[in-house]
This record gives structure tokens, C-alpha cells and sequence, in this order.
């Protein structure tokens, strides 16, 4: 017999509250394995590849390409079974997506929950919510709604009943009926959730409910949107944009930020990078200078750790990490991404020029892993690629210092009282004033300086 299930969306990274569909790679009618990837999702952090935790048929697309849907809302339906009768399908059911799952893709877990990509899928049983506010009396007992029986006999069950309870009251008064992402979208826009009237099942209110509240005193000017002619684009911010935006406004606006500037001679570097490229260990390695930046930004560390802790404002801790989790700021067609380079501080330089280019190819393919850009602890961004000679990078959220590297010039410079053409680089240095003193973030910069203007020098540290 025909069975009809509905893979939500998952979380693939935590926090997450809902993701873009980008590119669907199964159609209806197409037989799917487990495990084949069916869809491609663009989440605030990345574009991640979705695969199928049951083998089937694809019989529904349950959102389109460019659709924002949230965590645990079915987005395709597959029979299981497509050899058996013909048997209603059931009815969409949101998915509960808490923990981490302990079985396979597709495996029926206790309860009856299906294990996904993430949590244990949708989860059988009797959905409890609380009526509207404007909800009409009941009697005392909880008033049960059930849906009507198919017929002939179902060889699927129908849906469980949805039990209506009396209006929740809390201390504060009422409280209305809203999923977090909702709630989250209407403190942000500046929306009072006890003003609305929830249009969705049993009276939740919807992210459409917030948005028409917001759009209502403006609804005249809308036409002004229309394409007739006009010289503009709109652009809706999503995905990575967005979530960029957000975290360098809430670093901007929380972090008191200092920028320091060095100008460094680094024609030793350049003579070394030259030489080394010619070594037979080196050979096919792709060694550029924002290797050499990365090794004397580790080595720089080790004398100033300030600039690799966290300041934790809920603990009222500062954080010092024994270790490097380095992010390089990267340029993708998605936006800005900041992927990491796990444990820097264990590797040669030849192992953070193999990292680097290979960090650089994933990102720019727009395949870097969400988890590939989290728990930073400090980062470089190379501006100098785009011929900048320098910049006031603003701070990850959770790090400490972000350093640019300024595009590499031949300039006047003084050498022993001569004026000679050099390799010249500028570098700039911001850093989190509550955690890096003036005196720590000068010393820090000065270090990295010196040991690209003398690389000789790392053998002192």
C-alpha cells in the first residue's frame, strides 16, 4: 500500500529558524534512494546539499525555488511504498526538530518518529495548542475536533484529533500564539503580538500576519514597486547577506572598536616566498603572502593571547583559547563568508597554504559547511587581492581582533639612509577595547609586522 511521508526541514546548523530553497534536483515522479541528495538549501550561513532519508517516489514539492520556509515545515512528500493501492495521504504535520537523532536516516525511532537529517522528524501523536484570545466560552471540558473518517476502511490512519484548550493565561496577562522565528520578526520590525489576530490554525499568528501589520499603514505607496521602467533593482536580503548584516551591526554596536595601522617593508618576505616557491617540498603548493600573514599572526599570539580570547558578557568571563581556529574573510557570489582554518596552530606553513587554497575553492563554490564557519577566535581579511592598500575591518561576533592585509606595492623606502624601491604592505588591526588593551593591540601588531618585514625572526619565538 501507498505511504505517504513528509520530510521537514531540518536544522543543519545550530539555532537555525528557516532557509531559502535554492535548487530542487527531484521532480514529482522521480524515484529517490536514501541518502541521494534532493534538494539544495541556502541557510544563513551557507548553502547546504539536503539528502533523502527514505527511498520512494517523489509524489509532491512542497515549497518552490526562492521560498523561505522555517525549521520542522514539510517540504516534500515521498510514498514509500509506491507499489500498494491507492490510500489518502496524511495530512501535513510540522516536525519537532530537539536533539540530535541516534538512528539512521529513515529509521522509525520510539514514538513513532522517523530519524532526519536532524532531530527525529515529525513526531506522532495529539497536537495541544491554546485557543485565541478572542476565542468564543467553552464548556469546561477541552472541546475535541475530529477530522472525518475516510471511507472506505483507511488503510492509513487518519490524523490524530487536535485538542482545543481554554485560553492560557499567564501572570503578565495573556500570551499570544506565535512560533519563535514569528516572534523574533515581529520584535524586530517593531510589531505587538497581543494587536493581532492570528491567522493560522487555532489563531497562531503567522510571519504573513506580522508582515501585513507592518505594510498596512504603507499599503498606498506599494504601486511605487511595480516594474514600469523605473532604474532600480530590489533585491530581497536573505541568506547570507542577512545574516552578515546582523552580525556585523550587533558587533559594530557591542564591541568598542580600536584600529591600528603599521606600514611593514616586506621585500625579506616577498625573497623568501620567491625562494620557497622553487623548493621541491613546496612544489605545486600554492603559497601566496596571506599564508606568510597567517603563520605570523599565529606565532604573534603566543606572545599576546589577549587577541585570541572572547569576552563572554553573559558568564562576565573572558574566555583564553589555547588554540587557533583562524577565519579568512572570503568573497563568494552568495556574500561574505567567513570560513576557519581548524587548529592554525598546529600546522607548517606549508599545511596553511595547502588549508588556505582549499578553503578559498570551497567558498568560492559556495560549498563552505556551516559548522566550517562557526567558533572563530580570530581572522584575517585580505583586502589587498582587490589592490586596497588597507581598511577598518569591523570584528566577528565572539572574536577578538580581525586583521587586514593591504595590497603589496613597490614604493620609496628608506634603507640605510638610501631611498629604494621595496615591497611595501600596510596592515591595519582592529580589536575589542574590553578585552585588548592599546599597549597589547600595538604589540600584537608590531609583532606580526616584524616577523613579515624578517621572517628570520620566528626562530625566536
Amino acid at each position: 500500500m501507498p505511504q505517504f511521508k513528509q520530510f521537514p526541514l531540518p536544522d543543519t546548523a545550530e539555532g537555525l529558524t528557516e532557509a531559502d530553497i535554492l535548487t530542487w534536483h527531484v521532480k514529482p515522479g522521480d524515484t529517490v534512494t536514501v541518502n541521494q541528495i534532493i534538494v539544495e538549501i541556502e541557510t544563513a550561513k551557507a548553502a547546504v546539499e539536503l539528502p533523502c532519508p527514505w527511498a520512494g517516489v517523489v509524489t509532491e514539492l512542497l515549497a518552490e525555488p526562492g521560498q523561505t520556509v522555517e525549521v520542522g515545515v514539510p517540504i516534500i512528500t515521498i510514498d514509500t511504498d509506491p507499489g500498494g493501492a491507492a490510500a489518502p495521504a496524511p495530512a501535513p504535520v510540522a516536525a519537532e526538530a530537539n536533539g540530535t537523532s541516534s538512528g539512521k536516516i529513515g529509521e522509525e525511532m520510539p514514538g513513532g518518529r522517523i530519524a532526519t537529517l536532524v532531530g527525529y522528524g515529525p513526531k506522532s501523536g495529539t497536537a495541544k495548542r491554546r485557543a485565541r484570545k478572542d476565542a468564543p466560552a467553552a464548556a469546561p471540558a477541552a472541546a475535541v475536533v475530529a477530522p472525518p473518517a475516510p471511507a472506505p476502511a483507511p488503510v492509513v490512519a487518519p490524523p490524530a484529533p487536535v485538542v482545543v484548550a481554554a485560553p492560557a493565561q499567564t501572570p503578565g496577562g495573556y500570551v499570544p500564539l506565535a512560533k519563535p522565528p514569528v516572534r523574533k520578526l515581529a520584535k524586530d520590525l517593531g510589531v505587538d503580538l497581543h494587536a493581532l489576530t492570528g491567522s493560522g490554525p487555532n489563531g497562531v499568528i503567522t510571519r504573513e500576519d506580522v508582515e501585513t501589520a507592518v505594510a498596512a499603514p504603507v499599503a498606498a505607496p506599494a504601486a511605487s514597486f511595480v516594474d514600469n521602467g523605473s532604474r532600480e533593482r530590489r533585491v530581497p536580503i536573505k541568506g547570507v547577506r542577512k545574516a552578515t548584516a546582523q552580525a556585523m551591526v550587533d558587533s559594530a554596536f557591542t564591541a568598542p572598536h580600536v584600529t591600528e595601522f603599521l606600514t611593514v617593508d616586506v621585500t625579506p618576505m616577498m625573497e623568501l616566498r620567491a625562494r620557497l616557491k622553487n623548493a621541491p617540498e613546496f612544489r605545486g603548493v600554492k603559497l601566496t603572502p596571506l599564508a606568510f600573514c597567517a603563520k605570523a599572526i599565529i606565532l604573534a599570539a603566543r606572545r599576546t593571547p589577549d587577541v585570541n580570547a572572547t569576552w563572554d558578557a553573559a558568564a562576565n568571563e573572558i574566555v583564553y583559547k589555547d588554540y587557533v581556529h583562524l577565519g579568512i574573510a572570503a568573497a563568494t557570489p552568495r556574500g561574505l563568508v567567513v570560513p576557519k582554518v581548524r587548529d592554525a596552530d598546529r600546522m607548517s606553513l606549508k599545511e596553511l597554504a595547502v588549508a588556505l587554497d582549499e578553503l578559498a575553492t570551497v567558498a568560492r563554490d559556495g560549498k563552505t559547511s556551516p559548522a566550517d564557519m562557526m567558533n572563530g577566535t580570530i581572522t584575517i581579511t585580505n583586502v589587498g587581492v582587490f589592490g586596497v592598500d588597507t581598511g577598518t575591518p569591523i570584528l566577528n561576533p565572539g572574536e577578538s581582533a580581525i586583521l587586514a592585509l593591504g595590497a603589496i606595492r613597490d614604493m620609496p623606502w628608506v634603507v640605510d639612509g638610501e631611498i629604494k624601491i621595496r615591497k611595501i604592505c600596510q596592515l591595519a588591526l582592529s580589536f575589542d577595547h574590553r578585552v585588548v588593551d592599546g599597549q597589547q593591540g600595538s604589540q600584537f601588531l608590531a609583532d606580526v609586522g616584524a616577523l613579515l618585514a624578517e621572517p628570520g625572526i620566528a626562530i625566536t619565538y
